[in-house]
């Protein structure tokens, strides 16, 4: 892999061509077939979302087959070995005791005069999870998707997989068995997200849509927004490891390769103050590399979009770092927990040299699901507090609004809408005659509310 002077052309044509890579708008022809896909699915519902499985996937399905008999899904999770339902066991104890942490409550205002304000939060009511497959099975995404929404409180969670994946790999439905998901579909691609946002005759429709998946998941995602919630436009993986001359080179080029080995269009990014490192670095990837089942794979990864960029200054590394926002962040360093406190962006950040980011991925409790493509600047991992819904409710009272109508009033009348100011003023005349102007409202009524505040309570 390239070693590249930050400051020089070649290492500022890299870092543009890996922040280019995270644009997440998708090819014209790629949004034209998902199109296409959606308007069928949307349109004639089992009929279309049936002829594309037979189409991509080479598995005829019906109304009678489509759900996976909870028969089948317990007889395919037995079939794992007992050491992976074990671990599968252990890393959803630890997914839901971080995600307990993470639990909203409905809080309530309530003020001596009769006004109450509250902040109601309740769980969505049905959430989609695709559960990507393909080249490989995730059972870890089940986990991952499924247990957050389960801690919000979400009735029911639908899942969506490949078929060949699931029949071929027991170890994800042994992760549905242990998630307590019962729900499971063998549809996938865009035509699942579309039943998923639209509902079928067999697959009714869910509030949001949730989980990783290729490029044509990704468009389908974003084109269904708005009949259903989504978590994220994903794109593909990517990790930052950021590092010093205390780290070990064989750590830090295993962590890159773990990160290209995910896909050709992953970015395995080392930012590095050390010269020496750099090179040590360069040397293990290419040692390491060779013995990778998908070593053709990691290699591409890295040919597209690897690097290693040599700073002049951990100051100007981190800089780096939140420039391109990455999925994930590695601080191997001699000072990491305090250089962690200086990265703003990114979605997940694992801190000195045994937080692989593999702990991460599979077993440490926050979930793996985070924000790519620079998204990190503006979106969360994924929680609990991506499966609730927030309502604001009002309890005015006749005193209260009586003490500031003048002041609703006033600010209807400033934005030209005076029906708004007349549904106040009628309640104050059919209440008790005309409202007198005050001479100050804004005076009074400030006085009169900070009067009633009162503590915020938790129910």
């Amino acid at each position: 892999m390239q070693i590249l002077r930050l400051d020089d052309a070649a290492g500022q044509a890299r870092l543009a061509a890996i922040l280019e890579r995270q644009a997440t708008v998708a090819a014209p022809d790629i949004a034209q077939t998902v199109a296409d896909i959606i308007r069928l699915v949307r349109d004639t519902g089992d009929q279309g979302l049936f002829a594309l499985t037979e189409k991509f996937d080479g598995v005829s399905l019906s109304p009678q087959n489509a759900r996976v008999e909870p028969a089948l899904l317990r007889k395919l999770a037995e079939q794992a070995s007992d050491e992976a339902r074990a671990a599968l066991r252990a890393a959803a104890n630890n997914i839901r005791r971080f995600h307990e942490l993470q639990r909203e409550y409905t809080r309530v205002l309530e003020q001596p005069d009769g006004v109450r304000l509250t902040h109601r939060v309740q769980p969505l009511d049905a959430v989609g999870l695709y559960i990507p497959g393909g080249q490989a099975a995730y059972p870890s995404t089940v986990l991952m998707t499924a247990i957050p929404a389960q801690v919000a409180g979400v009735p029911r969670l639908v899942a969506v997989t490949p078929p060949k994946t699931f029949l071929t790999q027991p170890v994800l439905a042994a992760a549905l068995v242990e998630a307590d998901v019962t729900e499971v579909y063998t549809v996938s691609g865009a035509q699942a997200i579309a039943a998923l946002a639209y509902g079928t005759e067999s697959i009714p429709r869910v509030a949001k849509i949730v989980g990783p998946g290729n490029r044509y998941v990704a468009e389908a995602k974003r084109q269904v927004y708005g009949a259903a919630d989504v978590d994220a436009i994903a794109g593909p993986s990517e990790v930052v490891v950021l590092a010093d001359d205390t780290a070990d080179p064989v750590l830090v080029a295993a962590d890159l390769l773990a990160q290209a080995e995910h896909d050709e269009l992953a970015a395995a990014i080392c930012v590095t103050t050390s010269e020496t490192l750099a090179g040590a670095v360069a040397e293990q990837l290419a040692y390491q590399a060779a013995t990778l089942s998908r070593r053709d794979v990691a290699e591409a990864s890295l040919d597209r979009f690897g690097a290693i960029f040599l700073v002049s200054s951990l100051a100007e590394a981190i800089r780096l770092v939140n420039r391109i926002a990455p999925e994930h962040v590695e601080v191997m360093t001699d000072e990491p927990e305090r250089l962690a406190e200086e990265i703003t962006f990114a979605g997940a950040i694992f801190i000195g040299p045994a937080s692989a980011e593999a702990v991460g991925d599979y077993f440490a409790g926050p979930s793996h699901v985070l924000p790519t493509g620079g998204a990190a600047r503006f979106f969360s991992p994924l929680g609990v507090y991506d499966f609730v819904r927030r309502t604001n409710v009002i309890r005015y009272t006749m005193g209260r609004l009586v003490k500031t109508a003048d002041l609703i009033a006033c600010l209807a009348e400033a934005e030209g809408l005076d029906g708004h100011a007349r549904s106040v003023r009628l309640r104050i005349e059919r209440h008790s005659g005309p409202l007198a102007p005050t001479t100050n409202p804004l005076s009074e009524s400030k006085q009169n509310l900070l009067a009633v505040e009162g503590p915020l309570e938790t129910r």
